[in-house]
């Protein structure tokens, strides 16, 4: 068993990009596979706050420093391990030195999942060059879609596949940018389109991933199809043979050509 190391990457602030990480990771999880959640925001991270890790003693900062075994520097909090980055550590660190820490621990794990900086800097290279794959999460507006491009080019630069977008904080209003515009802009598929749930707040207050706290909402419904994909499990929800049967959306059908296309 090697892991397959994921790094999810916005380069704009404010698109749900930790939660989203949070709940991915929930979902995979809940599928069975061992998942590793890991804070890439070294500069201002907070992936351990949305899971109660306030003040870790032992953080991802220690082991880039080499002050630190990795496996020290996990926490496990029931269903998921989680490898935070220290609020109020200052001291230098080489974000490279990320891939080469994973490499020893990727036997222990199914899936690892990095959470990013949304800033371009080498935290988002190092997450750019540690991952097998990435998914970018945007918005559904001009701002975060042309950072969204940028992202995208900025992978593709550096030759790490991109399995597609998850588009968070969908309104289905008139005003967003549609979703085949974003496919066409920024050339990669949506595999995941989640709707603004006030829910999602309110799993953040209770420390709790997004798909525990509402297990049945459309967003939830939508991170465990994608979970799914992923692992190459046949999502129920949608088969070409059933294009009859009901109207697909076009996650659905993404997330059918994604899964013949890697497991088939």
């Amino acid at each position: 068993m090697v892991a397959k190391t994921i790094g999810i990457l916005s380069l704009k602030g404010g698109v749900g990009k930790t939660s989203t990480s949070v709940a991915l990771g929930s979902a995979i999880s809940e599928l069975g596979r061992k998942v590793l959640l890991v804070d890439g925001n070294l500069s201002a991270p907070n992936l351990g706050l949305h899971l109660n890790i306030h003040h870790p003693e032992l953080t991802l900062h220690h082991v880039l420093r080499g002050e630190a075994n990795i496996r020290d520097a996990i926490t496990d909090i029931g269903g998921l391990d989680v490898l935070p980055a220290s609020i109020l550590n200052k001291s230098k660190t080489n974000p490279l030195k990320l891939r080469d820490k994973l490499n020893y621990i990727k036997h222990d794990y199914d899936f690892i999942l990095i959470d990013g900086s949304p800033s371009l800097n080498e935290e988002t290279l190092a997450v750019i060059l540690a991952a097998d794959e990435l998914l970018v999460v945007t918005t559904p507006d001009l701002p975060t879609l042309e950072m969204t491009i940028k992202a995208v080019n900025i992978a593709k630069q550096r030759d790490t596949p991109i399995a597609g977008l998850i588009v968070n904080k969908v309104h289905n209003k008139r005003f967003e940018i549609p979703l085949r515009q974003i496919e066409k802009n920024s050339g990669v598929p949506v595999l995941a389109v989640i709707p603004h749930d006030i829910n999602m707040l309110r799993a953040l207050s209770q420390y709790k991933p997004y798909t525990e706290y509402k297990a049945y909402s459309e967003g939830s419904r939508e991170f465990r199809k994608l979970a799914a994909s992923l692992l190459g499990e046949k999502c129920k929800s949608f088969d070409l043979k059933g294009l009859f049967r009901f109207t697909p959306t076009l996650q659905d059908v993404n997330r059918e050509i994604f899964y013949e296309s890697v497991f088939q």
